[in-house]
């Protein structure tokens, strides 16, 4: 009985989510390119702030960068057809989950620019 009722409340709030999503005009489509680029956004800020705070030496920063616009270059194919499907999105959120690992790897591996 409990699980049903769990089951039943899970699938309301999941409607309406997407109820609200689309009574703002927005479809999950564009929500989902919303998110990506938040993230991209919020990856490329932990990066920058790497090479402020000098965990990150040249060439890991050029590394990062690397992978960052490949994700882009990645996101602009997938969004080209208009459409991104479900296997396209878990692609790129498996890209951004590698990037994001390496820069936690590289921010946290003990090696720092020289500061001048």
């Amino acid at each position: 009985m409990a699980s049903r009722l769990l089951a039943a409340s899970l699938f309301t709030l999941a409607s309406l989510g997407a109820s609200a999503v689309h009574a703002q005009g927005v479809t999950m489509g564009e929500h989902q390119a919303a998110r990506v680029d938040n993230r991209q956004d919020r990856q490329e800020a932990r990066i920058e702030q790497g090479v402020a705070s000098g965990e990150l030496t040249r060439r890991e920063t050029a590394r990062l960068d690397a992978q960052q616009s490949h994700i882009t270059r990645m996101e602009h194919r997938m969004e080209a057809d208009g459409k991104v499907t479900g296997k396209e999105a878990l692609r790129m959120e498996r890209a951004q989950d590698k990037a994001s690992r390496r820069i936690a790897h590289n921010k946290h591996d003990r090696q720092h620019r020289p500061m001048r």
